[in-house]
């Protein structure tokens, strides 16, 4: 039998991930193909006119029942874009997100030397602003070893040596002072849990839930925060959209000051900029 051609793969594709329900079939079909052929995404148009090898197009199979199985395309492929950069994602860790970058854009808006990043996960976060700030340090922190793994062969493949990682449950193990805090914790409360999209059913529920409110990791974090911030140094933290006024409400209970709520792209709140509060404030 003739070997079909990455065009017949891809239309039989697209038809089945579309019928299995896949938000956009025709983006995940064809990152998929090009992960089976081992090709840049960018080249898979070139090469659509030419037969596929019978591994390669095994290759496509498994991918297309996995996905078709909900499970996400990054997960598959094993990596995520973020910032512009490619960062190895698994089910230990949070996939990067879009709406992060928002915390990473409001980090960067004010200079900074050292950084500390509770609940780190995949490392996202506090590489991309190593990286994007060169000769800055900072320490990632996670109560998950298999995310610190995860973290530490991220920061091995993009080359950030000022990075470290530490087993901690989010300061615990941490001393000094940092003049920059930031992190993305769990604050999808158990309640809504259910009503998430089925593609996160593959990651990491200690990354998405405490287990209730959605909130118990912001107080950690202002309980910790006042301790680790340089005279001056900011804290961010990504939040859901509803829960500016509660978290702003937890920091001000903590000492903390909020001096700015900043929308994502979709003009939603995502993250709460605090610092310690001055005295008699």
């Amino acid at each position: 039998m003739t070997a079909p051609t990455g065009s017949v793969l891809l239309a039989g594709a697209v038809a089945r991930l579309r019928a299995a329900g896949i938000p956009d079939p025709q983006r995940d079909a064809r990152r998929l193909l090009a992960h089976a052929l081992e090709i840049a995404p960018g080249r898979l148009t070139l090469v659509l006119p030419e037969l596929v090898s019978p591994a390669a197009e095994a290759r496509f199979a498994a991918a297309l029942d996995r996905r078709a199985a909900r499970e996400p395309v990054s997960h598959i492929v094993g990596l995520r874009g973020f910032w512009g950069r490619d960062f190895r994602v698994s089910r230990d860790v949070l996939d990067p997100r879009p709406e992060t970058e928002t915390l990473i854009e409001a980090a960067l808006s004010a200079p900074f030397s050292n950084v500390l990043d509770l609940g780190t996960g995949s490392g996202c976060i506090l590489l991309t602003l190593l990286l994007d700030r060169p000769g800055t340090a900072g320490t990632g922190t996670d109560i998950s070893a298999p995310a610190l793994a995860v973290a530490r062969e991220n920061a091995d493949r993009l080359g950030c040596d000022g990075a470290r990682f530490v087993l901690s449950d989010w300061d615990a193990a941490v001393e000094g002072r940092f003049d920059l805090v930031v992190s993305n914790p769990p604050y999808i409360a158990e309640a809504e849990m259910p009503g998430l999209a089925p593609d996160l059913a593959f990651e990491s529920r200690g990354a998405l839930t405490d287990g209730g409110d959605g909130l118990s990791a912001y107080r950690a974090i202002a309980r910790a925060a006042p301790a680790r911030l340089t005279p001056g140094g900011r804290l961010l933290v990504e939040i859901g959209p509803t829960q500016a006024r509660a978290v702003s409400a937890i920091f001000a209970g903590a000492g903390l000051e909020t001096v700015a709520i900043r929308p994502d792209l979709d003009d939603r709140d995502r993250v709460v900029e605090a610092r310690v509060a001055a005295p008699g404030t």
